[in-house]
């Protein structure tokens, strides 16, 4: 778990750099709150602690909660998702290896239906900010609260506004008529990218890489998300090319890579033959482009991560290789 842990910092690193203070703030509470509801959890249930806190497993459900929420949300916001995560999602299923969800994404998806406002509007990047939001500022907005006004200030791009990711640009400038070219016009975007966010994906792209190096992950779930993204978006770019945006951004934008090789990867609630996981990733892929093309919400890993962990054992039962000997029944 450190291992990962480690490969994850340079897009901690990069995100930090793009939205300031409040991310690494945000990751440093959120494996914080982790690891104390971890411990207070095994306490109550009268189990060893140091022994299951030391597999750090509470500490990486922070990073990856941590670093889905904006840079600028309430405290509050990391707290609840964490312990829900930690105590819901993890332990009521029996601790790590029993539960059936990502407790990340399960936690992250929670947040978003229930805090959209707080889950939805991040921090304008490094290049587009119209003020730049120092250490003693990001804590003062996270711990104590500023005025509604003061925090627009600080999420505000050079625009104006309040900056939304690009995939939520995106699709709003749709909603509202407006072609895919003409939305890559505003000023959220950057040679047909997203400001910042394609530099995010490509650092933890690295670090995923890193993982295949260090032989802690497979090829096979990775491999299956991106390629069938790929071509989903490319099958799709091809027909409209107005109304759909083309594989690159897609591949680039919100939460593609840290998702494809932090997130989908998770031993525990993923199919586990090698056929199984090659399914579980294509699905997960699919039903990604499924619903940033045709749903409610403009990035979709943790909806499709989701409905993938429940076709799981599904997908492992059809698909597990057969015992030698084994005779099928009539």
């Amino acid at each position: 778990m450190l291992k990962v842990m480690a490969c994850a910092l340079p897009g901690v690193m990069v995100q930090c750099y793009f939205f300031g203070w409040g991310a690494i703030i945000q990751v440093l509470l959120s494996i914080a709150v982790a690891m104390a509801t971890e411990a207070a959890v095994l306490s109550l249930r009268k189990r060893p602690v140091w022994p299951t806190l030391s597999d750090n497993s509470a500490a990486l459900t922070g990073l990856l909660v941590g670093v889905a929420i904006p840079a600028l949300a309430p405290w509050w916001v990391s707290v609840i998702g964490v312990v829900f995560a930690i105590l819901v999602v993890k332990h009521l299923y029996g601790g790590l290896g029993n539960n059936i969800f990502n407790p990340a994404m399960a936690a992250y998806v929670m947040l978003l239906i229930s805090f959209p406002l707080q889950m939805t509007t991040w921090v304008a990047p490094a290049g587009a900010a119209l003020n730049d939001v120092s250490l003693l500022a990001s804590l003062q907005i996270i711990f104590q609260g500023v005025s509604p006004a003061e925090v627009l200030a600080y999420r505000a791009g050079f625009d104006g506004m309040s900056m939304a990711t690009p995939l939520d640009a995106i699709k709003t400038s749709l909603s509202t008529g407006l072609t895919i070219n003409e939305a890559l016009e505003k000023p959220t975007f950057e040679n047909g990218f997203g400001i910042g966010w394609v530099w995010i994906n490509v650092a933890y792209l690295f670090g995923g890489l890193c993982m295949l190096k260090l032989k802690l992950i497979r090829w096979h779930i990775s491999g299956a998300v991106i390629f069938s993204l790929f071509v989903c978006a490319s099958i799709g770019y091809l027909l409209s090319p107005d109304t759909h945006t083309g594989p690159l951004l897609h591949l680039f934008s919100g939460a593609t890579m840290i998702a494809a090789f932090f997130i989908a990867t998770d031993p525990v609630t993923a199919a586990t033959s090698v056929k199984g996981r090659l399914l579980f990733g294509a699905l997960i892929g699919v039903l990604v482009y499924s619903i940033r093309s045709f749903g409610g919400y403009p990035d979709a890993f943790a909806f499709a991560i989701l409905l993938a962990n429940l076709c799981a054992p599904f997908i492992d039962y059809y698909v597990k290789p057969r015992a030698y000997g084994h005779r099928a029944s009539r």
